[in-house]
């Protein structure tokens, strides 16, 4: 945001403060400043009359005039295309020191002595208006041959880049800053005069009319102008909007703009005659769009959506002779909201305002663009107006000023905080006997919704560096809680991982919708709405695919063997996050090596289960076929404490073919089901320990799981372990299968002798054959 000194100027009285302190507070409010520079013109350029200008005999581009400075006629021979005999302009006479560095010299161009030089404004360090000299009028005074531009307030400003926070949508104007400004000073705003109609205008309402939905989230006020003739522009504006660095073309569309820059009031212009036939009124319908915004219709057709863009049917032009002045102002956050919904919505260079927060305010710059247009002979304005008035309903805080003053670390006197407030335009109400303040912000103050906002608002005011300096204090708090156990669970299984021999590998929480489905994952409803690519276009609901592509990868590159494992986020249908712990073993348990030998055996279940249960700590597992990827008849759901917390199997033999990889085991843990117990230590048997084979003969099929839950339910606790060993079928055995099962008894308090284990091992027996009608071999 550019301004200028004598902008500011037009609002609030700083002829007594100099620009460096203007500079210095507004650093000190929050208003970073981002360039500073003083305009001075060299008191030897002065007003010039051009009396005559004639063709350069030796040149096609250059003229020779004679320049009347009042005490002399200089003949000056100049390039611009656009110098013509009649026009005043700035003359630097012989001698100057330019702004750029150049001094002027008596010279001859082309054989033609030049006695000084007719300037364009950049050459006298002011912004570019035009593409040739700088022609004077009496918009910046009054011009008198010979005086020196220095003379003149235009001439002599300081000119600030200020950077605008996005949440201040309030100073994005001449008028915001100067507001600001006003506080920091303990400035009064001067009084405006108001701008009165004159008597037997023709009304607007023979032109529109107005009808809006309920609950629109915006505010318009529109009134109408007849063009008489071509909208000319001074110099004095041409200035100002080159300072704004407006690029528009249009004299209405400049003018308009000028005053947004103003007053911070958003404003456009439409052609009347391309809205209704000649005694027909237009009938504006403003609707609430799909995501909030409001949409301006006539005759069902989109004019513009207010603070995002207009269509060019109706914009005003050249030959514009009755324009439509709508002011307008929309809530930011709808503005925000459907902007960034609608990402085909065309916008235009009223969405960084409005998304920021114009000024709402549609009187003050509608009174600015008509006192300004009053004093213009080729418009005629109409009287009356139509309007829209958003109703909006600030925050009301209440703080008492104790607390105002412990958040701020210093004590700040309650008149001080009150003319603070009301300055900065807050509703304010102050209950002297309990001393609790009652605000209200402004409504152009929409980031302002909490205390610490108002607190913020007081110290910029204040002064950072008013603030006194206190010493940190530092209470160390028990930083235990239940994110970091987590943490530190995630990091114990992860690092078992790594000793089990897994390399851990990191990937997208995004997966590619297309190989899932492959996989027979149901997508997810949450949609990613701009993907990183399309092979990365869908929340993945699990870590498998992502650990499959790795290891594809890696037995292309010729690994052996291939042992990864992932922990991260996965989401299910409906988007809900949960975390994961995944694992792959693909073709040899361990690539061949002088140490390993050269024929090593590929993965099995039962090597990969093994090592899994050394990472998660042991576990049941139960048949499953519910798991499509996964060959039906080699996949189980593991089991802790009765919970299933994951599965494991092997990769079906169809997904092994398309993906070219060999033998390979898939796990998933559902890492949040996993319980994180703390280890117990118990007194361990001093007495030795007694092993005992048994082979029993089972039906082909039973599952183990039945004869250890037989087992277990004897509670014999001086059964330490059992497992099996070794499973023998042959066909005199028929349906039947033999298994060796190794059980393992210890006494903490004796040594057992070999009648105790027999009695033990009958009653293992005895229920195994009452229970599972299961007996020995």
């Amino acid at each position: 945001m550019i301004i200028s000194k004598n902008w500011l100027n037009e609002y609030i009285d700083l002829s007594a403060i100099s620009g460096e302190q203007i500079l210095k507070t507004l650093n000190s409010i929050g208003l970073e400043v981002d360039s500073y520079k003083e305009i001075k013109i060299p008191d030897s350029i002065v007003v010039g009359y051009v009396k005559s200008r004639e063709k350069h005999p030796n040149a096609d581009k250059l003229s020779v005039c004679e320049v009347d400075i009042g005490t002399e006629v200089l003949q000056i021979v100049c390039g611009a295309p656009n110098v013509a005999a009649g026009l005043f302009v700035p003359v630097a006479l012989l001698g100057t020191k330019m702004p750029n560095g150049l001094e002027i010299k008596k010279a001859k161009l082309r054989g033609v002595e030049s006695c000084g030089m007719i300037c364009s404004s950049v050459e006298l360090g002011l912004a570019k208006i035009n593409d040739g000299i700088m022609p004077l009028d009496n918009s910046i005074g009054e011009l008198s041959l010979g005086r020196s531009l220095s003379d003149f307030e235009v001439f002599n400003d300081v000119v600030i880049e200020v950077d605008i926070t996005a949440n201040r949508g309030d100073a994005q104007s001449i008028y915001g800053i100067a507001r600001e400004l006003s506080v920091a000073f303990d400035l009064n705003f001067k009084e405006k005069p108001e701008y009165r109609e004159v008597d037997n205008l023709p009304g607007i309402g023979r032109l529109i009319s107005l009808r809006t939905d309920e609950n629109i989230k915006s505010s318009f006020l529109y009134k109408a102008i007849a063009i008489k003739s071509y909208l000319g522009e001074n110099l004095f504006t041409k200035l100002r909007l080159a300072l704004a660095e407006c690029d528009k073309k249009n004299s209405l569309e400049r003018l308009l703009y000028y005053v947004t820059y103003s007053s911070g009031v958003l404003f456009r212009a439409y052609d009347f005659d391309k809205l209704a036939k000649v005694g027909e009124k237009a009938n504006f319908d403003i609707k609430v769009g799909e995501n909030g915004e409001s949409i301006v219709m006539v005759k069902d057709k989109i004019l513009s959506v207010a603070g995002i863009y207009q269509n060019d049917d109706a914009k005003v032009d050249d030959d514009t002779k009755i324009a439509i002045i709508e002011a307008s102002f929309s809530d930011p956050k709808i503005i925000s909201e459907a902007s960034a919904l609608d990402k085909q919505m065309p916008r235009d260079e009223h969405l960084y305002r409005s998304s920021r927060g114009s000024e709402p305010q549609l009187g003050l710059g509608m009174g600015l663009l008509f006192r300004k247009i009053n004093l213009l002979d080729e418009i005629s304005p109409y009287a009356g107006d139509s309007k829209h008035a958003l109703k909006s309903e600030q925050i009301m805080l209440n703080f008492n000023v104790a607390d105002i003053n412990k958040m701020i670390g210093q004590n700040i006197d309650k008149n001080e905080i009150l003319r603070i407030l009301k300055k900065l335009g807050f509703e304010v109400v102050f209950n002297q006997v309990a001393e609790i303040f009652n605000v209200k912000a402004p409504i152009y103050r929409h980031d302002i919704v909490n205390l610490h906002d108002v607190c913020e608002e007081i110290v910029r005011i204040v002064g950072i560096d008013n603030i006194h300096a206190k010493a940190m204090k530092f209470s160390e708090t028990n930083r235990i809680n239940d994110t970091y156990e987590t943490y530190k669970f995630a990091l114990k299984l992860r690092q078992r991982a790594v000793g089990a021999g897994y390399f851990e590998s990191v990937h997208y929480v995004f997966d590619n919708s297309s190989e899932l489905a492959n996989m027979g994952f149901k997508k997810c409803k949450v949609e990613v709405t701009n993907p990183l690519s399309a092979e990365l276009d869908s929340l993945r609901p699990s870590l498998v695919n992502h650990l499959l592509n790795s290891t594809e990868r890696n037995i292309k590159n010729s690994k052996k063997s291939v042992k990864l494992f992932e922990y991260g986020a996965v989401f299910d249908q409906d988007g809900e996050q949960s975390s994961n712990l995944g694992f792959v073993a693909s073709g040899l348990r361990y690539e061949p090596s002088l140490l390993n030998g050269a024929k090593v055996a590929d993965i099995d279940f039962f090597a990969f289960a093994n090592s899994i249960q050394s990472v998660i700590g042991e576990f049941t597992l139960k048949p499953s076929d519910q798991i499509c990827y996964l060959n039906p008849y080699e996949q189980a759901k593991i089991y802790q404490n009765g919970k299933c917390v994951g599965y494991i199997g092997g990769l079906h033999q169809n997904v092994q073919s398309q993906r070219d990889l060999p033998k390979t085991y898939l796990c998933e843990i559902y890492f949040d089901k996993l319980e994180r117990e703390n280890k117990i230590a118990n007194v361990y048997s001093k007495f030795p320990s007694i092993g005992r084979d048994l082979s029993l003969i089972v039906p082909d099929g039973l599952e183990f799981v039945k004869i250890a839950e037989c087992i277990k339910g004897l509670k014999l606790k001086e059964l330490k372990e059992f497992a099996p060993v070794d499973i023998y079928r042959s066909a005199e055995l028929g349906k039947n299968a033999s298994i060796s099962v190794k059980f393992v008894f210890q006494d903490d308090e004796k040594t057992l002798e070999d009648a105790d284990v027999a009695e033990y091992m009958d009653k293992i027996l005895k229920a195994l054959k009452s229970d599972l009608d299961i007996g020995i071999r």
